[in-house]
């Protein structure tokens, strides 16, 4: 337990997002999983239910969001087992601070007569039983009376687990860039809604995320009547938002009540997204780390791990690969200029599954060739990583077609006060933005109506048509004001793979 919560060496921080430091071996066979063969893959007979994918990776990302203290945390470990909350500032302050990660793997009874919800996931039908990625495939049901039935497994999912606190909001909106659905926890005990739980549910909103299920959280701290007119309140929040008739589950994440339900929901109410397997692979960075000791001798040291969530396309162990924008400096005449990183995958992770092959969705560890100072402590954090000469361009500059909020989200009001206007864009002025998994600095170069053109103070990987997040400092934090969509801009000349890189 204490190595659990405590345990913050590279080797343990590499295992949170799907990297675990092992000797390498030609193959790893674990109980119950299903064997990959590199030499008899077939992308295009692929699906995200493809049992030799499915047993072994996580195919689908769901982010538990909404206001500081109301449960997320404690949500994903109750599904999933996982104690997100590890670094030792976190657990110091009982908040969340970093992104944190956690797979699940969600089975129901094959026996028809289980009564459901407890079909799902329950130990001695009494709550509900977590299950990481190593869990064999057909496990034996809990459910007393249906001991002799074997469970199928129906999704593999990870959780992408957000800071609530309101200075986080651009990790939060980091995290949204991987999302196929949402948890929106909102506290019993609490009125509805509390200010990051409306800037939550915008933030995804902008994200395009069309799959919420809400999470009425800590019901056994309150009465029933509370309860019902707690509903109500939250029902009232979510009209005429994206999250209009999401179904609202009463739970306590603490004593795992209601957990089953959840379990089901997540089954039957998100879908798994349709994915490309065929062009060529790209992945949003979303971790970094060096995965050595200190002190390691040089013939022991590993190259550098990168952690995310593969958006399109398959990686493959001993795959060719480039990250973008890579290494980025300024030449003597002061412009900036960037090098992509050239590499070779030596391993791919799902927390301790060992893969031959990655496929969309999911949190994927990387292990590579690259030299591990540029990946140490999340230095690789919104690049974009994929096949050699494939990935899109690098933008300094970005002509963006822009919608500003009428008012500010998640800023607390007293009594009758009004939230304060979103002012409109004034030339010169500094945002933020957040593109994928990226956060930048950007100056408004010119302004015109809904257009408008913006300097990058980081270079970006991205593409025409991405949408991006827009924040304005107000009162020292960073606030939502409103999202955009990449019309043009100016790209940065990247260099060519060097010709000798697959000899």
């Amino acid at each position: 337990m204490q190595s659990a919560l405590y345990g913050v060496t590279r080797h343990v921080i590499g295992a949170f997002i799907g990297y675990r430091h092992r000797p390498e071996s030609p193959k790893m066979s674990r109980k119950g999983l299903m064997e990959q063969d590199l030499s008899k893959l077939d992308v295009t007979k692929l699906n995200p239910l493809s049992p030799e994918v499915i047993s072994r990776q996580a195919t689908i990302n769901i982010g538990t969001i909404g206001h500081v203290a109301h449960g997320k945390s404690t949500v994903v470990k109750a599904i999933s087992g996982v104690q997100t909350v590890r670094f030792k500032n976190e657990l110091e302050r009982n908040i969340t601070i970093k992104l944190g990660y956690a797979n699940a793997k969600i089975y129901k009874c094959e026996d028809e007569k289980c009564p459901r919800p407890m079909c799902y996931n329950m130990l001695n039908g009494i709550q509900c039983r977590a299950y990481g990625s190593g869990k064999e495939d057909n496990p034996l049901c809990d459910v007393p009376g249906f001991e002799n039935a074997r469970m199928k497994l129906l999704r593999h999912v990870s959780f992408v687990d957000c800071p609530g606190h309101d200075i986080l909001m651009a990790t939060m909106l980091n995290g949204a860039a991987i999302m196929d659905g949402a948890l929106l926890l909102i506290a019993g005990n609490e009125s509805c809604p509390q200010p990051q739980t409306s800037e939550h549910l915008a933030a995804v909103e902008i994200m395009r995320l069309q799959h919420i299920i809400i999470l009425q959280n800590k019901i056994d701290l309150i009465q029933e009547s509370v309860a019902l007119n707690q509903h109500e309140s939250i029902q009232k929040f979510i009209q005429g938002t994206i999250a209009d008739g999401a179904p609202v589950v009463p739970i306590s994440a603490q004593l795992r009540y209601n957990i089953d339900v959840v379990c089901e929901y997540l089954i039957n109410k998100i879908p798994i997204p349709v994915r490309n397997f065929t062009s060529p692979p790209n992945m949003i960075v979303i971790r970094s780390f060096d995965v050595n000791k200190p002190g390691s001798e040089v013939d022991e040291i590993k190259g550098g791990v990168a952690g995310g969530s593969i958006l399109w396309g398959v990686l493959k162990v001993n795959q060719f690969i480039e990250v973008r924008p890579g290494i980025v400096m300024k030449d003597e005449n002061g412009n900036i200029k960037c090098t992509p990183i050239f590499s070779r995958i030596v391993s791919l992770f799902a927390e301790q599954n060992e893969l031959q092959f990655a496929v969309p969705g999911g949190l994927i560890g990387v292990g590579t060739t690259m030299d591990p100072t540029l990946t140490r402590a999340d230095r690789l954090v919104g690049q974009v990583l994929g096949e050699v000469n494939s990935l899109p361009d690098v933008f300094v500059e970005l002509e963006v077609n822009f919608f500003l909020l009428r008012r500010l989200l998640g800023v607390r009001t007293k009594g009758a006060e009004k939230q304060g206007k979103v002012a409109k864009l004034t030339k010169a002025e500094i945002l933020m933005l957040n593109i994928g998994s990226m956060s930048t600095g950007a100056r408004v170069i010119a302004v015109k109506n809904d257009l408008a053109k913006l300097q990058l103070t980081a270079p970006v990987c991205t593409s025409k048509g991405e949408k991006v997040a827009l924040s304005r400092r107000v009162e020292k934090h960073w606030r939502l004001i409103g999202w955009g969509q990449i019309q043009a801009g100016a790209t940065l000349q990247v260099p060519d793979a060097p010709k000798n890189l697959f000899a």
